[in-house]
């Protein structure tokens, strides 16, 4: 009896043990503690090399290992497709995964609002955000538009006179972008405006003539307005940004437009994303965001630090969800 006794207490205290060796994703049960993280990350940028997603999380692998918050590897593997909804879909097969962590966008806004993907941020489980950088509005160097409110008054003459251009789909950001400043501009019959949606080659567009203007992000063009290629007419700041050149783009708001656009992003995680790891990496953004390594690569890109910890990004995204909304009803994509 004594015998059989003494198994069975070396049996249980085995068990956390157990637990805590398979920790590379899986929960553990009751009280015991998980090895986490165990294992390589899988950090995906659900669009194509060169873009902002994958700058975004290339950036945040580097800076985490960087200052050794992380010390297991973080590798990026890049999953395009339909402007990073097949990769919303594709996570939905990872529900309860640890290891996952991907970035989004407004896009991840927009194309549940406007159908191209039945899920949303809510078949996600938000981190944080992190950074955010601006849209800006630009013309070919000769073009006979030199500010936004002879863009906004052009449109407000006839809306088909100016041909819109965008990396995104209709219905997304680099269209609801311009559609949420020209609203703001006073321009009606936003449903009319053309917008022609190019693959990664807006900037060659505009300058072929083929689009008027190319809405698209400031960061994305500041090589092609350093180099006189491109003008920029207005970036949707709330104030001037940058140094050199980017410091002389007016803001919409300085144009007379009373309206500003915020390119945030952020980290999610898989849906259902197990408790420890959201612990686990709300702790870790958290110390991250402090550093000066990330300061420096703020400023090495031109981001603005708008970090909110995972319920506020939650709030944030109900919010502006509801925001995008009425402009996307409103050209009749709802």
């Amino acid at each position: 009896m004594k015998k059989g006794m003494l198994i069975l207490l070396c049996l249980i205290m085995a068990v956390p043990f157990a637990l805590m060796a398979n920790g590379s994703g899986e929960a553990a049960s009751g009280n015991a503690q998980v090895a986490y993280p165990k294992g390589n990350f899988d950090f995906v940028a659900p669009a194509g090399a060169g873009g902002g997603w994958d700058l975004t999380i290339r950036t945040v692998a580097k800076a985490l290992s960087d200052t050794k918050l992380v010390d297991v590897a973080m590798p990026v593997r890049n999953a395009p497709g339909a402007g990073g909804a097949v990769h919303l879909g594709t996570l939905q097969a990872k529900k309860g995964d640890a290891k996952i962590i991907t970035v989004y966008s407004p896009p991840i806004l927009f194309f549940n609002l406007n159908g191209t993907s039945k899920y949303g941020f809510r078949d996600t489980t938000p981190l944080a955000r992190l950074i955010a950088d601006y849209a800006a509005f630009v013309v070919k160097a000769d073009s006979p538009y030199k500010t936004i409110m002879d863009v906004m008054d052009a449109l407000k003459k006839d809306p088909k006179s100016v041909k819109i251009g965008g990396t995104s789909a209709a219905g997304s950001m680099d269209h609801v972008q311009f559609l949420i400043i020209a609203r703001a501009a006073g321009v009606k019959d936003l449903n009319k405006i053309d917008y022609i949606a190019f693959d990664n080659d807006g900037a060659t567009q505009v300058m072929g003539g083929h689009i008027d203007l190319f809405s698209t992000s400031l960061a994305d063009v500041m090589g092609l307005v350093t180099s006189g290629d491109l003008r920029v007419l207005a970036q949707t700041a709330a104030r001037r940004i940058g140094t050199g050149k980017a410091a002389e783009i007016p803001t919409c708001i300085e144009s007379g437009i009373n309206e500003t656009f915020q390119n945030w992003r952020g980290l999610f995680g898989a849906p259902d994303m197990p408790d420890y790891a959201v612990a686990y990496w709300e702790k870790t953004l958290s110390e991250l965001v402090k550093t000066p390594e990330w300061k420096a690569a703020l400023t090495k890109y031109g981001w603005d630090d708008v970090y909110l910890n995972g319920p506020d990004f939650t709030t944030f995204l109900e919010k502006t969800e509801q925001d995008y909304k009425v402009i996307l009803q409103e050209i009749g994509m709802i």
